[in-house]
């Protein structure tokens, strides 16, 4: 058996070498089989019958096993997570792995697919360097996201010094991993 992170140099060596045999499609369909569909069954047996609710109860137990350096914010209307310090990307820049061009589209690739079947729409950036944030609306919901702090206070990533990086990549009411705008 390997240890959690060793799992993750391992993860992201599979999306490189399947882009490799099959393509970007040969990843994203792993993405949605193997993760969305396959492993995070749990995540879809709590969310698509719970909603917000069964959010807090994934991630809440998730991020805390993975010792994720987060912050929820939870409302009736949006459920947000500010991630400060990714373990998995965490991992993989301190030990210099980089294999897969953008191993953080992985989550937008199984939570997307997820998010549409139970109803939700999601607002995301990452920075390529372990700091993300995502709001999750219903798909009815035309709300924007929310401005920095004004949802998660100063706990809000975005105002962290180290957030802006050279690459930004951001999802506007998305659910596809392809669906994005990269900021330079």
């Amino acid at each position: 058996m390997i240890g959690c992170y060793d799992f993750c140099g391992h993860y992201e060596w599979t999306f490189a070498w399947l882009e490799q045999q099959g393509g970007h499609e040969l990843v994203r369909e792993y993405w949605a089989k193997a993760i969305s569909e396959d492993s995070q069954r749990h995540a879809a047996a709590e969310i698509i019958p719970h909603g917000f609710e069964g959010m807090k109860r994934y991630w809440g137990h998730t991020l805390a096993e993975e010792a994720a350096d987060h912050v929820m914010t939870a409302r009736e209307d949006v459920y947000r997570i500010d991630m400060r310090q990714c373990p998995s990307k965490g991992f993989l820049l301190r030990n210099g792995l980089e294999q897969y061009r953008d191993y953080c589209d992985h989550c937008m690739g199984w939570i997307g697919p997820l998010m549409k079947k139970a109803g939700f729409v999601i607002d995301h950036e990452h920075n390529h360097c372990g700091q993300c944030w995502w709001e999750i609306r219903r798909a009815d919901d035309p709300k924007a996201p929310s401005g920095p702090g004004e949802l998660s206070g100063a706990q809000d990533v975005r105002l962290m010094p180290q957030w802006k990086s050279p690459r930004m990549d951001l999802y506007e009411r998305s659910l596809d991993a392809d669906d994005k705008t990269t900021l330079p």
